[in-house]
């Protein structure tokens, strides 16, 4: 064999070990991203949120609802529900097993486009395009009536273009959400005004659409929680994101980062993909525990967040 065919055949090889790794082991190698974010009221005790994202759940995904049920042990003080968990019709009893303890806490949810329909297959190309230059595909109506009444009953609040403010741990909380910017479903207008004053001030969206984190930061919330990016679901070692398939900048992809001069953002890269495209790469399916604590009070001292990742409770076949 001369050199340019064994090279072909080590670029074949190659080519067929990442998609065999993509589709088989790093979607299903799920992982807890932590960090510590300063956006409390001075004088707050500190709180811990878990959010959870973009779960595209089927109903045979049995490895997928362990590990999410298995998050309780964590003891999150909120749980926020960012979107897009549904993938399948009859999904929604998934779902609930999957969030099952965790509704037994304070939760907080705005939904996605894929709670409202479900994925159809697309040319992969399409997710190389600006969003602004794609055409929006529906699918067929999914049972997000169901998702809400089952969620709501059993005491998580509805944020879709509403501000509340409620308890968490012994502090008030004041929250505010939008339905889909992806979909166009956002409505500021609904929600917009200084927020008051309480421990955190949380914003909640599915798609980080720039549009939106604006007037958010404009308004005084200390903190928006996201999802919608997969933190770009394929990400090149060295570079990140190649796309977010929304506005935002590929460098927010995933994680904590800062919005302006006092907001911070969390991008969770989710835990679950299209059916139709089911590959991850270097970027593997997550959840967020944020350690909310207080701001500096002194206007000099520079405030950062520290991140790491960590397996958390993997265990039984994976599916």
């Amino acid at each position: 064999m001369n050199t340019l065919g064994r090279t072909l055949l080590a670029t074949t090889a190659l080519g067929t070990a990442t998609l065999a790794y993509a589709a088989g082991i790093e979607r299903r190698h799920w992982t807890l991203r932590q960090a510590t974010v300063p956006v409390l009221a001075p004088g707050s005790a500190p709180l811990r949120v878990l959010h959870i994202s973009d779960l595209h759940m089927l109903p045979g995904q049995k490895s997928k609802q362990r590990w999410v049920a298995a998050l309780d042990e964590l003891e999150p003080d909120l749980v926020v529900n960012t979107g897009d968990n549904l993938a399948h019709k009859q999904a929604v009893p998934a779902v609930i097993r999957a969030l099952g303890p965790l509704l037994n806490r304070p939760g907080v949810f705005v939904f996605g486009s894929n709670d409202y329909y479900a994925p159809r297959p697309k040319n992969p190309a399409r997710y190389l395009l600006p969003s602004a230059k794609t055409k929006r595909i529906h699918g067929i109506p999914l049972p997000w009536r169901d998702l809400r009444a089952a969620m709501v009953e059993r005491g998580w609040l509805d944020l879709t273009h509403e501000r509340r403010t409620f308890e968490v741990a012994g502090q008030p909380v004041f929250a505010a959400g939008l339905d889909d910017p992806h979909l166009k479903r956002d409505r500021y207008a609904d929600i917009a005004g200084p927020v008051p004053d309480a421990a955190l001030r949380l914003g909640v969206t599915h798609s980080p659409e720039p549009r939106v984190l604006d007037p958010f930061a404009a308004d005084g919330y200390d903190l928006v929680l996201a999802g919608h990016t997969h933190g770009g679901q394929l990400r090149l070692p060295g570079y990140g994101a190649i796309v977010t398939n929304c506005d935002l900048d590929r460098s927010r992809a995933r994680g904590v980062s800062r919005w302006g001069a006092h907001m911070w953002l969390n991008v969770s890269a989710g835990l679950g993909t299209s059916p139709y495209a089911p590959v991850r790469f270097a970027c593997p399916p997550e959840a967020s525990l944020l350690t909310l604590v207080p701001r500096p009070v002194d206007a000099g001292q520079t405030a950062s967040a520290a991140e790491r990742d960590t397996r958390f409770g993997v265990g039984g076949n994976v599916r």
